[in-house]
């Protein structure tokens, strides 16, 4: 099945994220998890489709980096800032639950998200406003990321919702100490911008987010822990957001998510797995985030010590993030996209039977 993907972008891969989602609500006995999905899903692409027509209409237009591949001139005056329409639908739902179920989990993970929800739609509109590329400048980015991240890993801690015991398996962890809290700020920080940086290529962020997040739904049942049930809820809703999001932003690109959606994505990917001691099988289920951030940290260092050592810096890859260094290279932007799915699918499948075995 996973080798269809090849002949059928989207359909494919929503037939696949599907397909596993429902033999997860027949394994748990409990359908609510599709229905979550499904619901979430025709959502997206209600909201999607009308956001589109409003993007265009306030003319919230990408703007391209100079520094980029040539080939992405094209896609100058596709629209973006999409994340409001993700973000807005699933930031409603988790705060009927959170006035519903009194949660304090629930509550500091509303603000968390809000404040990169806010920090994305910042940079993006200085983006559009200044016909840049980027909005806010790096460090007033990082540090609005960090002091949201800081006050809910501090909060949460303190409160004893973060588990300085990181599970490996149901009777292994790490116990991290007080290193728990670099660790979580590193996660939160980390996982936001690792989303960003993916967010190059057409469907790219949008369908690796969606197959991680029903891999994190799903080892989330898996712990067996009723009080956790809600943040399963919330990943498979976040799955089918993404998804149909994924409809109008697979290639070739209607919309583009904007870091609107891709901080927020990451905000929320990090701080579920604090909440839910979910940490080791996320940076598993997230390989494709980290090999992309990982890229780009190698490329600086090795032209920086290139540069300080032979006075003309070099680089390993002809461009990154790792995705143009492979358009760079000549292959086909779908065909980048598609194989990354297939990989993120690979590495959920690994997760879980890592989450299964061990």
């Amino acid at each position: 099945m996973i080798g269809k993907i090849k002949n059928s972008n989207f359909k494919s891969l929503l037939v696949i994220n599907t397909f596993a989602l429902v033999i997860t609500s027949c394994f748990f006995n409990n359908f609510i998890f599709i229905g979550v999905y499904l619901l979430f899903f025709f959502i997206s692409l209600f909201t999607t489709k009308n956001g589109l027509k409003i993007t265009k209409k306030l003319k919230l237009l990408q703007n391209i980096r100079t520094e980029g591949p040539s080939n992405h001139f094209n896609k100058i005056d596709t629209p973006t800032m999409g994340g409001i329409f993700m973000m807005i639908p699933f930031l409603i739902f988790l705060l009927i639950l959170t006035i519903n179920l009194g949660s304090l989990k629930l509550f500091l993970l509303f603000l968390c998200i809000v404040g990169f929800f806010i920090t994305g739609f910042l940079d993006d509109y200085l983006s559009i406003k200044n016909k840049e590329s980027t909005g806010l400048k790096t460090k007033e980015k990082f540090a609005l990321q960090s002091i949201i991240s800081i006050i809910f890993i501090l909060l949460a801690y303190e409160k004893g919702l973060i588990d300085p015991l990181i599970a490996v398996t149901d009777s292994f962890g790490l116990n991290m100490n007080f290193f728990i809290l670099p660790i979580s700020f590193l996660l939160i920080v980390g996982i936001s911008n690792s989303v960003n940086l993916t967010d190059g290529l057409d469907g790219l962020a949008a369908g690796c987010s969606g197959i991680v997040f029903y891999g994190l739904g799903t080892e989330i049942l898996m712990k067996g822990q009723q009080e956790l049930f809600v943040f399963s809820v919330l990943c498979y809703s976040m799955s089918g957001i993404c998804l149909g999001f994924l409809k109008y932003n697979s290639y070739p690109a209607k919309i583009f998510m904007g870091d609107t959606g891709s901080l927020s994505i990451g905000a929320i990917l990090g701080s579920i797995a604090l909440l839910t001691n979910s940490v080791f099988t996320l940076s598993i289920f997230s390989g494709i985030f980290i090999i992309e951030s990982l890229s780009v940290i190698i490329q600086v260092c090795f032209f920086k010590i290139t540069k300080k050592l032979f006075h003309k810096g070099k680089r390993i890859f002809l461009m990154a993030p790792l995705h143009h260094h492979f358009e760079l290279m000549g292959v086909k932007e779908k065909k980048i996209v598609e194989n990354f799915w297939i990989i993120n699918i690979l590495l959920v499948i690994l997760g879980i039977v890592l989450k299964i075995n061990l």
